[in-house]
């Protein structure tokens, strides 16, 4: 009996310390994210220093004209400039639903169609032809036939937008669908589930990480069909900053808009990633799962 209890004493204690490990392996990974996310504003501290330096620098040798590369120091200037007669709070406002409106229309519309193109042959049938006529097109030289038909309101920006997204989330979405191994529909089929369970369970899972792929890459895209657009004909607008400062050679407003225009991708981009967090969840892999530390 006392055999016995030692046993399931030593057992236990075995259990406990992997436990523990697991506990520390835990707490130190997420110290490690926190850290990193702390750390993630490095890079911009450091590049934004070494800018003012070489600015700074540049004013006192002039190796080129200083007024071609203004510091930061005084672009924040000139921002703040720009926020007191609501120009720069204005146009943040207007690129920001621009984008917005049109990034999520373009998704929307190529998720459907992408589901349309998966499941129904004929629907691929001829959709593909046509998008492999119109896909190489850049979305910009539509601009200008955009800007005849629609004018130079709201809509043909969020169009151009809109357009612009699509494409990229259509083809990554209607890959992943097709990538959706044949064994795994089989097996849900055998056991009895439904078709729209299969979607819903099967398939639509197996889409959402090429859609996220699909949605980054896009992203960029969409943000230069935004600045494009706001060039041509709007009152506001991040692009409206850069060619009002063009005209009137205020080169540090055109850097107060470029460097918002990087600030809102990066917090769309991180939308992005929250949302692959929230709903990817479930998926692990990577050098960080594989290897015990």
């Amino acid at each position: 009996m006392s055999e016995t209890s030692g046993s399931f004493t030593a057992e236990g204690a075995h259990v406990g310390k992997l436990g523990a490990h697991k506990t520390a392996r835990k707490a130190r990974v997420t110290t490690g994210s926190g850290f990193m996310k702390t750390s993630n504003f490095i890079p911009y501290l450091t590049f934004f220093i070494l800018w003012e330096v070489f600015s700074q620098m540049n004013m006192k040798l002039a190796l080129f004209n200083p007024l071609f590369l203004p510091p930061p120091s005084l672009v924040i200037v000139d921002a703040w400039a720009l926020a007191q007669n609501g120009l720069l709070f204005d146009s943040l406002l207007s690129s920001t639903l621009r984008i917005a409106a049109g990034f999520v229309i373009g998704c929307v519309l190529a998720v459907f169609m992408g589901v349309l193109m998966s499941k129904f042959r004929q629907v691929e049938r001829w959709m593909s032809p046509l998008l492999n006529l119109v896909g190489p097109i850049p979305a910009l030289a539509l601009l200008p036939l955009i800007i005849i038909w629609f004018g130079i309101g709201e809509f043909p920006k969020v169009l151009l937008i809109a357009w612009t997204t699509f494409l990229p989330v259509l083809v990554y979405t209607v890959d992943g669908f097709k990538t959706v191994p044949s064994t795994l529909i089989r097996s849900a089929m055998s056991l009895g589930a439904s078709e729209r369970q299969i979607f819903r369970r099967v398939l639509l899972p197996s889409a959402i990480p090429t859609f996220i792929v699909g949605a980054r890459v896009s992203l960029g895209l969409s943000f230069s069909a935004l600045i494009v657009s706001e060039m041509m004909g709007a009152k506001s607008g991040l692009g409206y900053i850069i060619v009002d400062a063009r005209n009137y050679f205020k080169i540090s407003n055109m850097f107060v808009a470029i460097i918002f225009i990087g600030l809102i991708y990066s917090i769309f981009s991180a939308l992005l990633k929250l949302l692959e967090n929230k709903v990817l969840s479930w998926r692990k892999g990577g050098m960080n799962e594989a290897v015990e530390k």
